[in-house]
């Protein structure tokens, strides 16, 4: 586990802060004293947990687009970051297939001005890029993916994820191993929690039917994917991050995933959704399979998480039934006018007391 007091005074600068993700990201680190600056678009939905947070209050929140090579060159410029964690992208499959050149642009081209500006700034430290366990080149079987199987990732999310690895590999090499800067990428699996609003993911998907009274559609129930609680890979981004900021030797590429076990299909997951559901609200809810004909997305997908474990002695500290626990409690605790602020907050101080799951 990261340490918080590691990272009391030091700047850190996370790109895609308005995100899902970068919210949960900025609530975890703002205890530890950490000076946070974000650059980001506009929140990507409405309602969405970044001003649900009101994290423009809380940090250095800079409105701003990865494109914009200028401008965030600015940025670092001015901030003089010591770490950095990339997480600015756009992050859908399917969303992927509609704008195949904002993707690349966004997950390509943004990488290469985000690294390009730490090779240009050199009080940075410490570097993670977050891409995606989609990075590799699917072959469909039941083992996990490791860190030095092939990357080609099949629809355009997934590509686009795969070349900004190696264009961070391309710079570590070319630039970025010469001024001691440490480079880490890190591949997580799919990630929920509270105040996720995104289109065309399961978990925000159920909420919005469970809150309208409405089945759940699934589009595939057999699907396999490595889920987890968002809590997971962000806690393991510090953890490299400070790790490798006091000794290099920690820069790489890793996995993070779920234990085995918790590689569900997705009618699983449903399943186990309606299931807690219920038990928390006391409302029932079902589910249905719906397929729309979309476009190819992979069917089973697995990662070999040893070499994080080897490396830091990291293991996920809630199983599915908990992640899921955690993000109906939140969802319940909006949804009834609750305090979702403190919600977080709870969860994260309960996720960073929890021992590694047995």
């Amino acid at each position: 586990m990261f340490e918080p007091s590691f990272y009391k005074g030091k700047k850190v600068l996370i790109t895609g802060h308005t995100g899902f993700k970068g919210s949960w990201m900025c609530q975890l680190l703002l205890p530890s004293g950490a000076n946070v600056f974000g650059y980001a678009l506009e929140p990507p939905t409405t309602p969405n947990l970044f001003q649900i947070c009101q994290l423009s209050e809380k940090i250095t929140s800079i409105r701003g687009d990865i494109r914009d090579f200028v401008h965030l060159k600015q940025v670092f410029r001015q901030v003089q970051p010591e770490i950095v964690i990339h997480m600015a992208a756009q992050p859908l499959v399917r969303e992927s297939y509609q704008n195949p050149v904002y993707t690349y642009e966004t997950n390509v081209m943004g990488t290469v001005n985000v690294l390009e500006c730490i090779r240009l700034t050199h009080s940075v430290k410490s570097f993670v890029n977050v891409t995606t366990d989609k990075v590799y080149l699917n072959q469909e079987w039941e083992w996990g993916y490791r860190e030095n199987d092939q990357l080609n990732g099949y629809d355009p999310y997934s590509n686009s994820k795969s070349c900004s690895e190696l264009i961070t590999s391309s710079y570590v090499n070319s630039f970025l191993r010469e001024q001691r800067t440490a480079v880490s990428t890190a591949r997580a699996g799919n990630v929920i929690g509270g105040g996720d609003f995104a289109k065309d993911r399961i978990i925000p998907d159920c909420v919005r039917a469970a809150i309208k009274g409405e089945d759940v559609i699934v589009r595939n129930p057999y699907s396999v994917r490595p889920y987890e609680h968002v809590l997971e890979p962000l806690s393991a981004y510090l953890m490299i991050a400070q790790a490798q900021y006091q000794d290099l030797k920690y820069a790489g590429n890793y996995n993070i995933g779920p234990e085995d076990a918790d590689c569900r299909t997705t009618g699983e997951i449903v399943r186990l959704f309606c299931q807690l559901w219920e038990a928390k609200t006391g409302n029932s809810i079902t589910w249905r399979e719906q397929y729309d004909g979309g476009p190819h997305e992979a069917g089973f997908l697995k990662l070999d998480c040893s070499k994080l474990k080897r490396t830091f002695g990291w293991k996920p500290r809630w199983d599915m039934e908990e992640a899921v626990k955690k993000t109906i409690e939140w969802s319940n605790t909006y949804v009834t006018g609750g305090n979702a602020v403190s919600c977080i907050e709870k969860q994260i101080a309960e996720f960073l007391n929890t021992s590694h799951k047995k």
